[in-house]
């Protein structure tokens, strides 16, 4: 796992309780890369460490369209099948 250095007076700022900041911080950032097109759907979604339904969910509240792939579309259509 990769470990990503934020400078302490940073994250004091962070104006949530300690307990939600690491879990915010990853949400946060796979939405962000989600929505640059720099992470996959699956890639983002494992990042911010929610299941499919949630994340498309957080990413819905924050009005940023779905991205689909040719086989993010194969997979839709076989499982509705």
């Amino acid at each position: 796992m990769a470990t990503i250095e934020i400078d302490d007076e940073v994250y004091e700022a962070l104006q949530l309780p300690e307990r939600e900041r690491p879990q915010a911080m990853r949400q946060e950032l796979a939405v962000s890369l989600y929505a640059r097109d720099i992470l996959s759907f699956g890639k983002a979604r494992a990042l911010a460490e929610m299941s499919k339904r949630e994340f498309q969910e957080l990413l819905g509240e924050r009005e940023i369209p779905r991205h689909y792939t040719e086989v993010e579309l194969a997979e839709d259509l076989e499982y509705a099948e």
